[in-house]
């Protein structure tokens, strides 16, 4: 008898729910539908989308030439926030299905429908006649079709309150103050959209953040293009999608696996393989719209091409540890002949407001529109640093403070490493439509005397040559630079650089080339889509730095960290000639690059230990002479590398990619020495790989 009286009590309450259930509902709402009466919603509502329908799909030519008749059935939904989302398609032919799916996902974004005046899903089927005819059609409410109670549906509203992100997951990276992870190959890619004649933007100091690219380059469409079809959730991860991705109102984040797996062969070398086995995690998300935040934790072991192995080795810290990987950081060894090298990179990122960007982490910057930079590269280790971004009127200024080590034995104390502090400040203006001209100038300290960080220094607007005389010529050393981009048409620009560390015109004028004259410079030009090609470029750059330049005659005042310079990985004394292909098409790639260059080395033996200017590390009063210094004194050595690659973009959104390249070096020096031999290498590699940083193996 309970049982009787309970389930005609629900009876009852199922009843009065669905007498007043469709009075508390009200349809999702088309923009031309604001002003229809509520009876007349579901109508104005079905008119729309069949309307869009018959005026956007095109019935695929094989359907027409086998004289089909019949329908498709289209299950979709329009989620809380008044997005479209097909849920199944049933019909005869692939092609009909994948235009339906197409037709459907450019439905504009409505106002989503209301129950008790809260926003709700509906989920409809509707079929759609083949040939497409002008009908009256009307879509079946599928809750209604199932007979789903009032209670049922409050409860998946509540539920979808929590979910509607999930399904339909907006990347709010794009138009973040996240960096765009500073790669020469992924840059290329947008290059030609930031130096369009009339942007008025500014390239030089990287990397760039999303909401600067967004403005000139659709990140959302371009990826868009690169989508592959995936029903089924490892398909989606695999080839679309972060592993991770959750959003909110106010908040949203992505997690991703991080790969650089690598296997390959050095014909120098006498063991039998390269190889890199890199693992790793990439997190990074958002709060509210000022706030961001990346980090990236990799943990390698490697063993490269012997060239690579001999100058990680050179590279030594102090300590047991035996070598640093070039770019990345010191490492361990690992079994006999390889190394083991940990990297973590980090960063928060805030805009107090529209004009200006805080940045704190530890990572690596560049300044520069070309391959190389002569002002601040990547070739180093990461490192912390903090920077401010300012954009005013025709104004970007960059200001960048970063701690750095040196790592020899000559400065350690109570075995720590010792610290230096480097302050840069860069000022880029927009002259015209066509001209940037960029003014850099820097200054690098020690923790010598417990000076500590200076304070003097943390200043943004202050000249700091005279800072350097207000505290001692001898407690900083300072550089001076400029750099100049000139955009000859929409698919030519040129640029340069010139760095000043010395120098002395009475020296100039009278011929003599003291060295005393340390200064380098660089021209390139880059040619976009090359004779008439879409996403070819072209980029031939020059680069030249004479002896002694950003050396010290203190032994810690030097232009560098963790024993690799700050600048050019070639250090100084110098001249290159760089020519580099890119090509992109969907999710293909391919790259080209040939280096030649000439470098002076010093000698380093019982006879002579002079200084030719090569070493940053190096005293420059250990100079032989005073006069004639000139690019490539010391042991003349002409190298050249070249490399081939050409890989395949597997998901857009981690940039996972699998490459091939092939790399050849050549290394000439006149004389031999037991650090300094003639070389020559080829060295094939295959892999997978979470393409985040630079890789530079043309020392």
């Amino acid at each position: 008898m309970k049982r009787f009286i309970v389930l005609l009590l629900l009876l009852v309450q199922y009843n009065s729910y669905s007498q007043d259930i469709f009075l508390a509902e009200k349809p999702p709402v088309f923009s031309n539908c604001d002003d229809v009466v509520i009876d007349s919603l579901q109508n104005c509502f079905d008119r729309n989308v069949f309307e869009h329908i018959y005026k956007n799909f095109k019935v695929p030519q094989k359907v027409y030439d086998e004289k089909y008749k019949g329908e498709v059935i289209v299950l979709f939904e329009v989620d809380t926030v008044g997005q479209f989302r097909v849920i199944y398609i049933d019909a005869i032919y692939k092609e009909l299905k994948e235009e339906a799916k197409r037709v459907f996902s450019i439905l504009p974004k409505i106002k989503p429908a209301t129950y008790n005046s809260r926003k709700t899903y509906k989920q409809y089927s509707l079929p759609i006649k083949i040939p497409l005819i002008n009908q009256a059609v009307k879509t079946k409410d599928l809750a209604k079709e199932n007979k789903i109670s009032k209670l049922e549906q409050e409860s998946k509203t509540e539920f979808d309150k929590v979910n509607a992100n999930l399904k339909a997951f907006e990347n709010k990276a794009y138009n973040s103050q996240l960096n765009i992870p500073f790669t020469h190959s992924d840059y290329s890619r947008f290059d030609r959209s930031m130096n369009l004649i009339g942007t008025n933007n500014h390239t030089a100091s990287k990397p760039f953040m999303y909401e600067e690219v967004s403005k000139y380059y659709d990140f959302k469409a371009e990826k868009e293009k690169l989508k592959k079809e995936a029903d089924t959730w490892v398909g989606k991860k695999l080839w679309n999608e972060h592993l991770v991705q959750l959003q909110g109102k106010d908040y949203w984040f992505t997690v991703d696996p991080i790969f650089d797996l690598q296997v390959g062969k050095d014909t120098d070398a006498d063991f039998s393989s390269t190889y890199n086995n890199t693992r790793g995690i990439l997190v990074q998300g958002g709060l509210g719209k000022k706030f961001n935040f990346y980090t990236s934790v990799f943990e390698s072991q490697g063993r490269f091409a012997q060239y690579v192995n001999q100058y990680a080795e050179s590279l030594k810290a102090f300590g047991p540890d035996p070598a640093i990987i070039p770019g990345r950081g010191i490492a361990k060894r690992f079994k006999t002949d390889s190394y083991d090298y940990p990297v973590a990179e980090a960063y928060l990122s805030y805009s107090p407001a529209k004009f200006i960007n805080v940045q704190f982490g530890h990572g690596k910057n560049f300044i520069g529109d070309g391959y190389r930079s002569l002002l601040l590269s990547d070739v180093t280790s990461p490192h912390p640093f903090l920077k401010l971004n300012t954009k005013f009127w025709k104004i970007k200024y960059t200001n960048t403070w970063m701690w750095l080590k040196d790592v020899r034995p000559e400065v350690i104390a109570d075995k720590a490493f010792l610290t230096k502090y480097i302050a840069n400040h860069y000022l880029s203006w927009n002259v015209s439509k066509r001209l940037n001209i960029g003014l850099f100038e820097s200054v690098l300290w020690t923790n010598s005397n417990d000076r500590g960080f200076d304070i003097n220094y943390l200043n943004p607007i202050i000249f700091f040559r005279a800072i350097e005389f207000e505290t001692g010529q001898g407690a900083g050393n300072a550089l001076l630079g400029a750099s100049a981009k000139y955009k000859w048409n929409d698919n030519i620009n040129v640029y340069g650089q010139f760095i000043l560390d010395e120098f002395s015109l009475s020296d100039v004028k009278g011929g003599e080339k003291s060295w005393k004259n340390k200064f380098g410079f660089q021209l390139g030009l880059k040619y976009f889509n090359a004779f008439k090609i879409d996403n070819l470029l072209l980029q031939f750059e020059y680069n030249r730095v004479r002896p002694y330049t950003y050396s010290h005659n203190t032994i810690v005042l030097n232009y560098a960290h963790n024993n690799q310079s700050m600048a050019h990985l070639w250090g100084a004394n110098f001249s290159e000639a760089i020519l580099i292909g890119r090509y992109h098409y969907k999710r293909w790639f391919a790259n080209a690059k040939l280096i030649y260059g000439v470098r002076g080395l010093d000698f380093n033996n019982g006879t002579d230990n002079f200084s030719y200017g090569g070493d940053v590390y190096r005293d420059y009063n250990d100079r032989p002479f005073d006069t004639g210094v000139k690019v490539g004194q010391g042991i003349k050595t002409k190298t050249f590398n070249g490399n081939l690659q050409a890989g395949y973009l597997i998901n857009p959104a981690s940039n996972l990619k699998i490459f091939t390249d092939i790399s050849f070096r050549n290394f000439n020096p006149e004389a031999e020495t037991t650090a300094t031999f003639k070389n020559n290498t080829v060295w094939f590699n295959f892999g997978i790989r979470t393409d985040l940083f630079n890789w530079y193996f043309d020392f």
